[in-house]
């Protein structure tokens, strides 16, 4: 483990909108220290863009994939990629 900071973006796929998907991932970024952003789109996936280190990030995608989610996530498409350092904080957006 590193205390590189890297940036997760992922597309989350499934029963993730109306069901407080965006809420509990926001709350979980929290707790983790995570720095972002989470929105619906159009097409009814969650995008989620999280920075923070190495160790948070993977704690985070093993949640996406994990039971406790609300609704029913079908598939998770991440990459991870160098930070931006461009968020203060998380938040919910769109």
């Amino acid at each position: 483990m590193t205390d590189e900071t890297v940036r997760l973006t992922a597309r989350i796929t499934g029963v993730v909108q109306g069901v407080g998907f965006r809420y509990w991932t926001a709350r979980k970024a929290d707790e983790l220290l995570l720095k972002g952003t989470v929105r619906n789109d159009h097409d009814g996936s969650v995008l989620l863009v999280a920075e923070g280190s190495v160790s948070d990030i993977e704690q985070l995608v093993k949640w996406l994939h994990s039971t406790r989610v609300p609704g029913r996530v079908e598939n998770v498409d991440f990459e991870v990629s160098e930070a931006s350092g461009e968020f203060d904080d998380f938040r919910i957006v769109g």
